[in-house]
């Protein structure tokens, strides 16, 4: 899929104002920096003139965080805090903003500053020309070039590949839904950054521009370079189940064929060198291989089939339907 990419201009942008925002910050140990962000965001959503509210998460923050939050939600009614009884991570915490989010545009963000709130403004232009998800793009970024551009750099390139999502930065927090994308989203792991693939393979119009970064002045980061292989991982999770969620037999299956081919290849060689070159079987180690291999084609057959059960009982016992209807005509009751 191509996605289209917005220059950053100076001019005036002014998006839709009868729509209602949900800006969703989720916090850890985060401090020093949440007033000068609470200020900042709220005098760019009061320039928006629509309604608003900023819904902080507080992921089980060690300093005063918490304490500096509440200050700020009593000051403030359309600013809310929710906390957890300890950390779960930034995709639990986007969730939970989510879940509780009332607004029909929903604009995740960090509390490190790195984010500029005055980007809200130019998500909110893009969605109003017809896109569903408006992804920031971190074209400057001010971070460690070793420890984090080069990791980032490249799992985005292997994200873009397996998704076929063209997104340059699927790392950056500061981003633009409709509400109805997240609708039936469910976050888990690292998957938070996943959501725009999502959208994308439900057919929503995806696109990404430009956004300011700034280097962090306050705290330290959260996440290092160990993070890359975990997104990775959940990006395969992703993949498979996407892909693969009604018909797991298939992944299993031709794992199964494939140990079985092996096998089998196995077996035939070892009775070449039987007969034209006088091996005999003891003498290597062709029966063990044929043996092992056999055993595993059988087992990834028979826990494809097994899944196959699983999923046949999911949809059937739930009711749950393999299809989403988008819209129907001359239907009475269209699902």
């Amino acid at each position: 899929m191509a996605v289209l990419t917005t220059p950053i201009t100076q001019e005036r942008i002014s998006p839709v104002l009868s729509s209602s925002l949900s800006v969703v910050i989720p916090v850890f140990n985060e401090l020093p920096n949440i007033e000068a962000l609470c200020k900042r965001t709220v005098s760019v959503l009061n320039q928006l003139g629509c309604p608003w509210e900023i819904i902080f998460i507080d992921d089980g923050s060690t300093d005063a965080s918490y304490a500096t939050l509440v200050r700020l939600a009593s000051i403030r009614p359309n600013i809310k805090v929710i906390r957890f009884v300890r950390n779960f991570g930034q995709t639990a915490a986007l969730a939970a903003g989510i879940d509780h989010a009332q607004g029909e545009i929903i604009i995740p963000m960090d509390a490190d500053l790195q984010n500029d709130p005055a980007d809200i403004a130019r998500l909110l232009a893009k969605i109003d020309e017809g896109y569903d998800v408006v992804s920031g793009w971190r074209k400057k970024r001010q971070d460690e070039f070793i420890s984090r551009l080069i990791p980032s750099w490249l799992a985005n390139k292997l994200i873009s590949i397996i998704s076929g999502v063209s997104l340059h930065d699927y790392g950056c927090s500061l981003k633009a839904y409709r509400r109805e994308v997240l609708k039936h989203v469910k976050l888990y792991g690292e998957m938070h950054r996943f959501v725009p693939i999502y959208a994308s393979w439900e057919g929503a119009k995806v696109t990404e521009i430009p956004v300011k970064h700034y280097a962090r002045r306050f705290g330290k980061s959260k996440y290092g370079i160990s993070r890359t292989f975990k997104v990775i991982l959940d990006l395969l999770t992703v993949k498979f189940l996407s892909t693969y969620f009604t018909k797991p037999i298939y992944v299993f299956g031709m794992a199964g064929f494939f140990c079985l081919a092996i096998s089998l290849a196995a077996f035939v060689w070892m009775v070449v060198l039987k007969y034209f070159y006088h091996t005999t079987f003891i003498e290597t180690p062709l029966p063990v291989l044929i043996t092992m291999f056999f055993i595993v084609g059988i087992q990834f057959i028979l826990m494809g089939l097994l899944a196959e059960i699983l999923m046949r009982t999911y949809h059937e016992a739930q009711g749950k339907r393999i299809y989403k209807v988008k819209s129907a005509v001359n239907i009475d009751t269209p699902i």
